[in-house]
């Protein structure tokens, strides 16, 4: 659509312009969406984030939950691994208060850089026209990075609503237990996360559009299995990949410090993910009810990997100038760092999918056609503990492709 249309949008005046991109890609996010099923339920949501804009009116956001809550008054062990799992997360709590806060951060200390400087390529950047004066590049990754920051610390808000109505609905009483780590966990993410951004960074970002359509989809349904697939797999899978990538390419040691801990933590919450879905769809769903939730799990991976398009940041930088929208988005999407970054964020999605069982034949073409063939076979989470992923990390070789064949003792 962008190209059919871009001849008549070259002839409009910047701002004109901008306004036009915006509502072709709201309008996008609908059309890409064949199973009705999945356009109605991601519909309200998408006209809430993408067209009203709602996460970006600077008001506290209100979302009505309509989820039963799953009380037990036998108090079960019924989950072997799930109890295994919060025998885990009880021991693996940490304080994130004792992180090395004294320590002074330069964002644009070019010797302990943030992330790396191809995120936004300088010669990607003149092919579409955007020129960099001076340091500008470095202060474009300062920016760049601030923003994932922002992304990270919103999803967590979110992810710590979710784990609580996670934690109430879920059917298993040993996830219960289980899921109230979670809140903990992601109650001292969102501290961390803020307190990077306030105190050593300085800055922070809105929440990007795409996001709140993603969070106020899962925090308004009702299903608690849409709830876990939302968050547990989606948005903490695909949060487990980009933590990754910074952890691995950053310099900066308060920044890795904090990203070790908080690696650890989501290994775990995908896994407990992963044990509540797979014997769940399995069994438990409709033919009907398991194409929807492949088919929205399939919609929200391209969500994401097609439109986090770092708008924010362009508003900051550009918003008013003779750069567009467009030109802006073919920088993104042609840097070398942006591109390992958007790449990497899946090799910890898809092999969960493929996990809990909605990777099927139907689907995979569709995968296969967006460049996500290559993760069918990684690692899912209970082969992969976080200390085995920041092992891997640390040796500079994402498990994007090792296959299963091993069962992590750790989560």
């Amino acid at each position: 659509m962008y190209e059919s249309l871009g001849n008549i949008r070259s002839i409009l005046p910047s701002r004109v312009q901008n306004r036009v991109d915006a509502v072709i890609e709201a309008a996008e996010i609908f059309t890409e969406m064949k199973n009705p099923r999945v356009l109605r339920s991601m519909a309200p949501s998408a006209v809430r984030g993408l067209l009203l804009k709602v996460g970006k009116s600077g008001l506290p956001t209100e979302m009505t939950a309509t989820h039963s809550a799953h009380f037990n008054w036998d108090y079960p062990h019924d989950h072997a691994e799930m109890h295994q799992l919060y025998e885990r997360a009880k021991l693996g709590q940490w304080n994130g208060s004792n992180l090395a806060w004294n320590t002074s951060v330069d964002p644009l200390d070019p010797t302990l850089a943030l992330a790396p400087l191809d995120m936004i390529d300088l010669d990607a950047a003149a092919k579409v026209g955007i020129k960099f004066a001076g340091a500008d590049q470095q202060k474009m990754i300062y920016s760049i990075t601030s923003w994932m920051l922002s992304q990270f610390l919103h999803g967590e808000q979110g992810a710590l609503l979710a784990a609580c109505q996670v934690t109430e609905s879920v059917p298993f009483f040993d996830g219960k237990l289980y899921g109230s780590t979670q809140v903990v966990d992601e109650g001292r993410h969102v501290e961390v996360f803020h307190r990077y951004l306030s105190e050593k960074l300085g800055k922070m970002y809105p929440i990007n559009d795409n996001l709140f359509v993603i969070i106020d989809a899962l925090m308004t349904d009702a299903r608690w299995d849409m709830k876990f697939l939302g968050m547990q797999i989606m948005v903490e899978g695909l949060a487990l990949g980009a933590f990754g990538f910074l952890y691995q390419h950053t310099q900066e040691p308060l920044l890795k410090e904090m990203l070790r801990y908080v690696i650890q933590d989501e290994a775990r919450h995908v896994h407990y993910g992963v044990l509540a879905l797979r014997q769940h769809i399995a069994s438990e769903l409709s033919p009907q009810e398991k194409a929807e939730r492949e088919d929205w799990a399939y919609e929200v991976a391209l969500l994401m990997r097609n439109r986090f398009m770092a708008y924010e940041v362009y508003d900051e930088w550009y918003a008013g100038s003779s750069v567009t929208r467009e030109q802006w988005r073919q920088l993104v999407l042609s840097s070398p760092g942006m591109q390992r970054f958007r790449n990497i964020m899946f090799t910890r999605l898809v092999p969960n999918i493929r996990e809990i069982g909605l990777l099927t034949p139907r689907v995979q073409p569709y995968y296969e056609k967006a460049g996500m063939g290559q993760y069918f076979h990684g690692a899912a989470a209970p082969d992969l503990s976080g200390e085995q992923m920041l092992a891997e990390l640390d040796r500079g070789a994402p498990a994007a492709a090792k296959g299963k064949g091993r069962r992590a003792a750790g989560g």
